[in-house]
């Protein structure tokens, strides 16, 4: 064990150091604690008198297992898998080649390929691969109000999807009904995904976590209502993958991904945990 004497700065003092079991530390108590003493190897060979740099007096020593993902999925937690997909004016119109969501002659884009990559890893691990998909951005029918939180199949009661073909088909299917519009909303599914994630935290076992997958182009105009809604869903059972289609400008995304600093809301809350995980697709897709 090395003991330092710390600095804001980073150059950290060695105080020093002992040796000893993990058997040795847990016979402490507050009773009767167990010490070592501390020692210092070069003022031990410079000073003829050095005795040690202090003494460490452990009271209490706990081992705490730190399960992994596969210990999760072995235990019986079962993945909750959502999918939002932008279908905001700034993609292009659908039937322009240059839209990315423009379909071609084999029946593909770049948002279609991001579901297939994505999903076919995460739909392993959901025992019923049924997803719920929605959309947001657009107008819908029949009275074409905007909408940032739709069931890409239209049916309020059952969003969900039969596997990722059964997104793909949804996708094809919803695409030519809606009219691409805007604005590009991301906080009103993330806070949807997060209800039925703090519900899951009602329950006696964690036996639950959601994944929530969001492809867009990358231009948003929610952002502090999507930091909030980003914080307060980093208290509960629930993840987000933001996947980038296009060569936009993905700054806001690496922003909401926190890995440049703790994310905070627009009221300067922090995240518990960083939760988001931001993926530019071209970087990625060979």
């Amino acid at each position: 064990v090395e003991c330092y004497d710390y600095d804001s700065d980073g150059s950290h003092d060695v105080i020093g150091s002992f040796q000893t079991t993990m058997s040795k530390l847990k016979e402490a108590s507050r009773s009767s604690p167990v010490e070592f003493e501390c020692i210092n190897e070069k003022k031990r060979q410079k000073k003829k008198n050095y005795k040690n740099s202090g003494i460490v007096s452990v009271k209490h020593c706990e081992i705490i297992v730190e399960c992994t993902f596969l210990d999760y999925v072995m235990g019986g937690c079962q993945l909750n898998f959502t999918v939002g997909i932008d279908f905001t004016g700034s993609n292009g119109d659908p039937r322009s080649p240059d839209s990315l969501h423009y379909l071609s002659p084999d029946g593909v884009n770049e948002y279609l390929t991001a579901i297939w990559s994505v999903g076919m890893v995460i739909q392993d691990y959901d025992t019923d691969k049924m997803f719920p998909v929605f959309g947001f951005g657009a107008q819908i029918p029949p009275s074409y109000q905007v909408s940032h939180e739709f069931p890409i199949n239209f049916n309020p009661s059952n969003p969900f999807c039969n596997g990722i073909q059964g997104i793909v088909d949804a996708y094809r299917a919803c695409l030519p009904q809606v009219r691409l519009y805007g604005p590009t909303n991301f906080s009103p599914i993330i806070n949807h995904v997060a209800r039925f994630a703090a519900a899951a935290t009602q329950q006696q076992t964690a036996s639950q976590y959601f994944i929530l997958l969001i492809i867009t182009d990358g231009v948003i105009t929610d952002l502090d209502q999507t930091r909030t809604a980003i914080v307060n869903a980093s208290k509960l059972p629930m993840s987000i993958i933001i996947v980038g289609v296009g060569g936009a400008d993905f700054d806001a995304m690496e922003f909401l991904d926190g890995d440049n600093g703790v994310l905070r809301s627009s009221s300067g809350e922090p995240a518990v945990r960083d939760i988001v995980q931001f993926v530019p697709f071209r970087k990625f897709q060979n």
